[in-house]
């Protein structure tokens, strides 16, 4: 599993929907201040906790975050929150259905048409290892936790059960399994059946594979991911295409030295883009035909392992969250990667600990939620207008 940690508290109020509050273009060497407004998210009924916000999704003239709550003590329930407007707010009606269900913690989601699904998780058993389960939305609104067979996403050959997409053609969760990459696929969110083992998705006789992120397409699924050649000691950024999820065809993505993984994937006005870290900081990929290119790059290596938390699609434009193993960073792209602007955050939030960013759009809209390692927060403003 590939969640973001822990931790808590909201912020408050309003945010203007108008075009109006974009904020206006800055010369190229100055990040860019979007106009951020705080958001409240009401406590959800029962018990009182601290808020983890740790996911955020729009669709349909939704909006959604995820997370939990943790009590003093540590203990943990899920939690999620739904907006029509992206100004008020209201907890989701949760059912959860296992022991360790009561205990998720939502870590990422994704919506079709306005209906919500998320992963969710939390460490326990013997050797603490995460028992992760999904939850799917009713047509009345309520988040239920979907009955699931142990081993379908934990167990023995367990690995990691990292993003969830969905599209026209159903819903696709990326991960892994002890044999390399590994996706999971369902027509409606709910029943997942895993494919695991298949040829050119899993590791071979070239290097053990992950997958990381997915994204749908109109020809159907690409997921983003890494492998570790055989004799290595550094992973090679990879893709896969599927047209139903069960068979796949293995890409590898261009990268001077060979090092480097694609952590994170979106479509943006037709066109498909990977990014991840590489060895001097952010690589940008993009599909152009049937081919990949490495297109651009930003940022630079930092005091420790980097990621990317986050790569959304905004209008024509791209937005991504990333670590650099010391602070976390917000960056816009308004050529589909080619170049990129960092963005000012409202609040400084570290890399590492129980601290968390999530990035979601809709419109010329940006939902933020942080979690600081202290507080959880989430926020709201209109892209930046920088010139093309």
């Amino acid at each position: 599993m590939w969640t973001r940690r822990l931790v808590a508290v909201l912020g408050v109020l309003a945010l203007l929907l108008v075009g109006c509050d974009r904020a206006p273009a800055e010369p190229a060497d100055e990040p860019l201040r979007p106009r951020w407004q705080p958001l409240t998210l009401p406590a959800p009924p029962g018990a009182p906790g601290r808020p983890l916000l740790r996911d955020a999704v729009a669709c349909a003239g939704r909006w959604y975050v995820v997370g939990g709550l943790a009590d003093a003590a540590g203990e943990t329930r899920p939690a999620a929150w739904s907006s029509a407007d992206g100004v008020s707010w209201t907890p989701l009606s949760l059912s959860p259905s296992s022991h360790y269900g009561r205990q998720h913690v939502l870590y990422a989601a994704a919506c079709r048409a306005g209906r919500l699904a998320a992963l969710g998780a939390k460490n326990g058993g013997a050797h603490g290892n995460p028992r992760t389960g999904t939850w799917s939305q009713s047509s009345g609104g309520r988040l239920r936790e979907v009955p699931a067979p142990f081993e379908l996403y934990a167990g023995p050959r367990a690995v990691s059960v990292a993003r969830l997409a969905a599209g026209p053609g159903g819903w696709l969760i990326a991960g892994a399994r002890v044999d390399g990459a590994a996706v999971w696929t369902s027509p409606d969110g709910e029943r997942f059946t895993i494919r695991e083992g298949v040829a050119e998705l899993a590791g071979d006789g070239r290097g053990r594979t992950v997958a990381y992120d997915a994204v749908a397409v109109p020809s159907g699924w690409w997921v983003v991911g890494a492998v570790l050649p055989s004799g290595a000691t550094a992973q090679a950024p990879l893709a896969w295409s599927s047209a139903d999820g069960r068979a796949w065809r293995r890409v590898a993505l261009p990268v001077p030295d060979g090092r480097g993984q694609a952590q994170r994937v979106a479509s943006v006005d037709g066109a498909v883009v990977a990014l991840g870290p590489v060895r001097d900081g952010f690589g940008v990929w993009r599909l152009a035909g049937a081919e990949w290119r490495r297109v651009g790059g930003f940022g630079a290596a930092g005091p420790g392992v980097s990621s990317v938390d986050a790569l959304v699609p905004a209008g024509r434009e791209l937005v991504a969250v990333t670590g650099d193993g010391g602070d976390r960073g917000l960056w816009l792209s308004v050529d589909m990667g080619d170049s990129w602007r960092v963005m000012a955050m409202p609040v400084v939030v570290s890399d590492g600990g129980n601290t968390a960013v999530a990035v979601a759009s809709q419109g010329d809209r940006l939902l933020l939620v942080t979690d600081d390692g202290e507080g959880s927060r989430a926020w709201s403003a209109g892209l930046p207008v920088i010139d093309r």
